[in-house]
């Protein structure tokens, strides 16, 4: 496929590996000089690690066995055995990033697979499906709701789907201690191993985990019956996936791999095993902390002219932070690290002014990942706690056609929203601007993505999403020129099943939106609903189709409204007319008509 890419090295260095020829087995005492199917940002470090993601966030890395292996021997699915050692690192050692999965597939193109929690084998969509055909133990160190995971530190066996069949918290049962529960941490930076072993005859698979140098326990720390004939066919590739999220940045590396059919994987040689890069300590991080504190006071003792330089850029970099917000962490970016991504916010990072704030483009100076950062005028303190519970929550929405909201950060009077960054800008700049033209193919593309968007936000997700100003200038467009929606600070969530008249259903205080997309109810009562966005939704692929404003003040004022003038004209048979004049009857016209 034409996303994976094949690593060849010198195959001198298989000697050194004991790598098997056979076309049952194989093992790698490290990997350099290996033949792995690598894609992502997956790769072979110099010391012979593999490393399936490098630290940078929202990425995914996949490596597999170069050949696929026959699971089928006529009409019997064989038995087979793995066993691996692996260690995620993370940078903050207290808190979770997202994991790792050894995995059997049909086949190798997981280009649509997101990363973050979906471990970078499937998306919203395909989640659940017969056909990914895929069988995967999970080390998932992210507890996610719609999934049902148990923690965020455990260990599972999935079949077509990130929802287990089985699960349990990481950990082993210790033989040398009458079989007793020893806890594993499996972001702690230490290497361990994996056991994974499947019965064809009682379609049963065992997993087994243990500390490294720790011999494999004789129970099994979880197991699951199905009968992997009626997911894989004849052959199947294995090997590993990994993923990282929007804000803790994470490593996840392979040190050794065997793999055997219809007998036991050989076992992999501890002693050549490459060794795991390693993580600051806790206690070494508070001494540095207390340390830099008392340098920092001596500098202070220097004079009164140091002192006010540090008080002004005290106050540079002032935020709030009250005790409450300590559960959201991981989601709270720093206003210093924002304002040095964003160069102090100057004016030639500006992209964007809406009614609601200065939208400013930065890069994040550790991650160097691309962020787009809105500032929002938030005076009150009435609600703040739930209001950044939505925004956190909102930060797990995950779909190809929206725009990730990666946190926040809040300083007095002010809301700061950080989202992933999207390289081509807005949609309007493109609808309205003589010199971007959008040809037909690209516009509906555009339409059909963002309605699978709002089908995901009020339909698919655990909760109802209210966006409530979608807008063709909150739709923004990828590298690839896909539309995704954004700008998710108005938005609003409440609980599946609560119907348009529900008392439980949210109602704002004044209506929020903008001109022109407003729906007519939303103006009377002031309740935002999934019916509201289905308006702003409509008027929006009317404005993409038409290549105008949904308010002219060019035409008369009966047909002010672009919605008066579609409707004019549909009236009088012309419906048609009302396309962009620009494409030049360049599109297809019962698309054309469907969207109209």
């Amino acid at each position: 496929m034409a996303t994976m890419k094949q690593m060849r090295l010198l195959p001198l260095h298989l000697l050194y590996l004991g790598l098997s020829l056979a076309d049952d087995q194989f093992v790698y005492s490290g990997f350099a000089g290996t033949n792995l199917t690598l894609d992502g940002v997956a790769g072979v470090t110099a010391d012979g690690m593999l490393e399936l993601t490098n630290g940078t966030l929202q990425r995914k890395g996949h490596a597999f066995y170069s050949a696929p292996l026959r699971f089928r021997n006529d009409t019997t699915f064989r038995s087979f055995s793995a066993s691996f050692v692996f260690g995620i690192l993370s940078d903050h050692v207290d808190l979770s990033a997202h994991g790792m999965a050894f995995v059997v597939a049909a086949g190798l193109d997981f280009s649509a697979a997101l990363p973050s929690g979906y471990l970078g084998l499937l998306n919203v969509q395909s989640n659940g499906n017969a056909s990914n055909r895929l069988v995967a133990v999970e080390l998932d160190t992210m507890q996610n709701d719609e999934f049902g995971d148990i923690n965020d530190n455990h260990v599972g066996i999935d079949v077509n789907s990130l929802r287990s069949l089985q699960s349990y918290y990481a950990g082993y049962y210790d033989d040398g201690s009458n079989g007793d529960f020893r806890n594993l941490t499996l972001i702690s930076g230490e290497a361990m191993q994996v056991w994974v072993e499947y019965d064809g005859e009682a379609a049963q698979m065992n997993v087994t985990v243990a500390p490294l140098n720790v011999a494999k326990p004789t129970r099994p720390l979880v197991s699951a019956r199905y009968d992997l004939s009626k997911v894989l066919t004849d052959v199947a590739y294995v090997g590993f996936s990994a993923a990282t999220g929007g804000t803790l940045r994470s490593r996840h590396y392979v040190l050794g791999w065997s793999f055997g059919l219809n007998r036991p994987a050989p076992a992999i040689d501890i002693n050549k095993l490459p060794r795991l890069p390693r993580v600051g300590s806790k206690d070494r991080s508070r001494a540095l902390t207390i340390a830099l504190t008392i340098a920092t006071a001596a500098f202070l003792l220097t004079g009164a002219a140091a002192i006010f330089v540090l008080v002004r850029r005290h106050r540079r970099y002032a935020e709030l932070l009250e005790d409450w917000e300590v559960e959201f962490g991981p989601h709270r970016f720093s206003y210093k690290d924002l304002f040095r991504a964003t160069e102090g916010f100057k004016s030639n990072h500006l992209l964007g002014i809406g009614g609601f704030g200065r939208v400013y483009k930065g890069v994040l100076p550790l991650s160097k990942s691309e962020i787009a950062v809105k500032r929002v005028s938030h005076d009150s303190k009435q609600g703040m706690k739930e209001f950044i519970a939505e925004v956190v929550s909102l930060g797990r929405l995950q779909h190809r056609n929206l725009v990730q909201l990666l946190g926040y950060c809040r300083r007095k009077g002010e809301l700061l929203l950080v989202y992933e960054n999207m390289s081509n800008g807005s949609l309007d700049k493109y609808l309205h601007a003589n010199d971007c033209l959008l040809d037909w193919t690209k516009r509906f593309r555009i339409i059909k993505g963002i309605a699978s968007g709002l089908v995901y936000l009020h339909h698919e997700w655990e909760k109802v999403v209210i966006h409530r100003d979608i807008k063709a200038s909150n739709v923004l467009l990828d590298n690839e020129m896909n539309g995704r929606l954004g700008d998710f600070g108005l938005a609003r969530l409440y609980d599946h099943g609560s119907g348009s008249d529900s008392d439980s259903e949210p109602q704002t205080t004044h209506v929020v939106g903008t001109i022109g997309y407003i729906a007519p109810e939303l103006g009377r009562n002031g309740k935002a609903s999934p019916r509201t966005d289905i308006f702003a939704f409509g008027v929006f692929m009317l404005e993409v189709t038409c290549g105008q404003r949904p308010i002219s003040h060019e035409r008369t004022d009966d047909q002010a409204l672009l919605i008066n003038w579609v409707l004019h004209h549909w009236q009088n048979g012309s419906l048609l007319d009302t396309v962009d004049v620009r494409l030049q009857g360049s599109y297809d016209e019962n698309e054309a008509s469907l969207v109209l």
